[in-house]
């Protein structure tokens, strides 16, 4: 470039300078010209694609063929790759997938019932679908042999078990009646006496004017008078609360049985599935009170001792999809009965109440008329308490009996009056005792004999 300038300014001329301008801008330019092209990016080969109707095998082909691409091309059949190690030749197996079995219908895997089955529980619809509950069954047992009783047996087993409200009543009232005179201070004394035997006090206040208006009628003024009255009073009333046995119009009969925690749900529904085999009838017990572990440990106990199928659930799982697999089971079987125990709830807690009219419905849902007997137990000791837990169930459920159980271990038994008298539900069964046979049909003439009973051979 020096050489190049040195020689232009030894051209003399007026122009020297811009020459010597020109000639380095045309080198600077060819300069760049070349550097462009030396770092020039080739354009990209534009991607195959396959033609509209033609396999796409053949357009890959193309593809391979293109002279300026830098493909691998396999070796032909039977040569070597070089430099790759020559692999043992052993067939391919191509494993496919197993296709998912089909669900047997729901009525089949019932029937059968053999071991357990676990399908999910449901999280969002308020009714439960088919088969959301674990279905499991207890082999039958053979059920406990009790001996007979006779009449008088039987009679006296329940002056026995009322033998406390006898006491509780009649030994009180002995003293108000001892009075000679009849008057004001003597009928105080005799409504007390009703009133802390748990017969309540409006039912104690119907008694009081009818027997009042029953001895000034006759002009009787002594204690035995009044205490036959009293009698004849509360035969009365029992006599209207008088409730038949259970009885099997539907094949399965479906029986719920509700009540709060403690008062001998567990303990009737075995008596009762007893009764039932007794009976000759096939009994399959679902223990839909599923929040308590020991609740259905106990009635699978009772299941097995009375020679019942027994079917349970999901520990904390939905009592209506329980309900639900019970119906479906008892159908598929051809059970003669099925009883359905329900959790345990407070009659103030309208979420739990909620929760057993669902369990309800889903039952009437799946069978028609079902259930057929909704059975509300209560416990005797509760007194007054009873009355309006039947009230609040009643209104939740429709209930279509009581059974009253523990008449043996309390002075309380008089509620049963009040339960009559206040109440137009039907009183089905009372519990005497611990023994299967203590579970008695409600008979309303053997029960007040039983509590008249002057005899000394009742029990304290």
């Amino acid at each position: 470039m020096e050489e190049i300038l040195s020689l232009l300014n030894t051209i003399p001329s007026p122009y020297s300078d811009l020459a010597a301008v020109g000639v380095i801008f045309l080198i600077l330019v060819l300069l760049s010209l070349v550097i462009s092209f030396l770092f020039e990016e080739k354009p990209k080969k534009e991607a195959v694609k396959p033609e509209p109707g033609k396999p796409a095998f053949e357009e890959m082909e193309k593809v391979l063929a293109a002279p300026d691409l830098d493909v691998f091309k396999a070796p032909p059949a039977g040569e070597a790759i070089p430099g790759v190690p020559e692999a043992p030749a052993e067939p391919v197996v191509i494993r496919q997938a197993p296709e998912p079995e089909k669900a047997a219908p729901e009525a089949s895997i019932i029937a059968e019932i053999e071991a357990v089955e676990t399908i999910e529980q449901p999280s969002g619809p308020e009714e439960p679908a088919a088969g959301t509950a674990t279905v499991e069954t207890v082999q039958e047992a053979a059920p406990v042999e009790e001996p007979e009783e006779t009449k008088e047996g039987l009679f006296a087993r329940l002056r026995k078990g009322l033998s406390k409200t006898h006491t509780g009543l009649f030994g009180r009232l002995g003293e108000v009646l001892s009075k000679k005179e009849i008057d004001e201070s003597m009928w105080d004394d005799f409504e007390e006496t009703l009133i802390m035997a748990d017969i309540g006090v409006g039912t104690t206040m119907k008694l009081r004017e009818r027997i009042g208006a029953a001895i000034e009628k006759k002009s009787l003024r002594d204690a035995d008078a009044i205490t036959g009255a009293l009698k004849e009073e509360i035969l009365r009333i029992l006599k209207t609360a008088e409730g038949s046995p259970i009885r099997v119009s539907a094949k399965p009969c479906v029986i719920m049985v509700a009540g709060v925690n403690g008062v001998g749900k567990t303990t009737t529904i075995g008596k009762l599935a007893n009764r039932l085999k007794k009976e000759n009838l096939s009994v399959m017990v679902a223990a839909g009170d599923t929040f308590r572990a020991a609740a259905t440990e106990q009635l699978e106990i009772w299941s097995k001792r009375v020679g019942s199928e027994f079917i349970k659930g999901h520990s904390g799982g939905d009592p209506s999809a329980v309900a639900f697999d019970a119906v479906k089971a008892a159908s598929a079987r051809g059970t003669d009965v099925l009883i359905i125990d329900t959790a345990g709830r407070l009659h103030t807690k309208g979420n739990l109440m909620e929760e057993i009219k669902k369990m309800k419905r889903v039952i009437s849902r799946e069978l028609a008329d079902a259930p057929h007997e909704t059975l509300l137990v209560l416990d005797a000791t509760t007194g007054q308490n009873a009355i309006q837990q039947a009230k609040m169930f009643n209104e939740a459920l429709d209930v279509t009996g009581i059974v009253l159980t523990k008449l043996d271990g309390t002075a309380k038994g008089g509620v049963i009056v009040a339960i009559a008298d206040e109440l137009n539900i039907p009183v089905k069964y009372i519990g005497i005792g611990e023994s299967l046979s203590d579970l008695r049909e409600f008979n309303a003439d053997e029960f007040v004999e039983a509590l008249f009973y002057p005899g000394d051979e009742t029990v304290h």
